[in-house]
Formats: structure tokens, C-alpha cells, sequence
């Protein structure tokens, strides 16, 4: 089944760290990435930019259209990955690896997706 694996932390917190800081973080998660790669789990990882390049569509009878995040909260969703797993605890655990991977305080949030192409689910 496959999992998004949801990276949420403080934008004001990983902005902060200079380059070296965020080098040392991504190569940490890369090795983890790789595991997961050859073993063929490893799906699209996306970084998400800054929530300031965000754009909200807020739904209603006419959409409305707002500069930036939807929610104000402390940790923003700053990036994602989709990784196959056999069930909700091999997810927990490959969610285990990325987080001992980044020092930072945030959180992984484990989620079961499906795919939908054409409006139908593929998986």
C-alpha cells in the first residue's frame, strides 16, 4: 500500500539554519531516501517552497483566491514523500528513519493514499 509520509516543522526554524545546516540535514535523509530507493518503496519526494509562495483557493459558491497558506499554525507541511509499505507499521517505522535523520523538532505525518487518474483510483 502505498503512504505519504508528511514532513511538518517550523518554516522559521529550517529557514533559519544556514547552509551547511541544511546540507548536513538533506544528506542525512538522502541516505534514507537511498535504502528506500533500492528497495524499490521510493516514490515522487517533493520540498515544498516557503508557505509565503503559497496560494489559497478557498471553496464557495464563488472561489476566493488568498495570498498564502490556508491555516496559521506553528509547523507548516514543508515537504512529502510516498513510499510503498506493507502495512501502517512498516510506514511508521520508514517515518521513524526520516525522523531520526533531521534534528529539528517538527513532526512525520503517516497517511494511506491512493492514486486517481481519470477519476478512478489506480491502487
Amino acid at each position: 500500500m502505498l503512504y505519504a509520509i508528511l514532513c511538518y516543522d517550523s518554516e522559521d526554524v529550517v529557514g533559519s539554519w544556514t547552509k551547511e545546516e541544511d546540507d548536513a540535514v538533506l544528506a542525512k535523509l538522502v541516505v534514507v531516501q537511498e535504502r528506500i530507493a533500492a528497495e524499490g518503496r521510493l516514490g515522487p519526494v517533493v520540498r515544498l517552497l516557503p508557505t509565503t509562495a503559497a496560494t489559497t483557493i478557498r471553496k464557495g459558491r464563488e472561489p476566493l483566491v488568498l495570498d498564502g497558506p490556508f491555516a496559521e499554525t506553528k509547523e507548516q507541511l514543508l515537504g512529502f514523500y510516498v513510499v510503498e509499505c506493507r502495512d501502517l507499521d512498516h510506514a511508521i517505522d520508514t517515518a521513524r528513519d526520516f525522523a531520526r535523520a533531521s534534528s529539528s523538532a517538527g513532526a512525520y505525518e503517516v497517511r494511506p493514499i491512493s492514486i486517481f487518474r481519470g477519476g478512478e483510483p489506480a491502487s
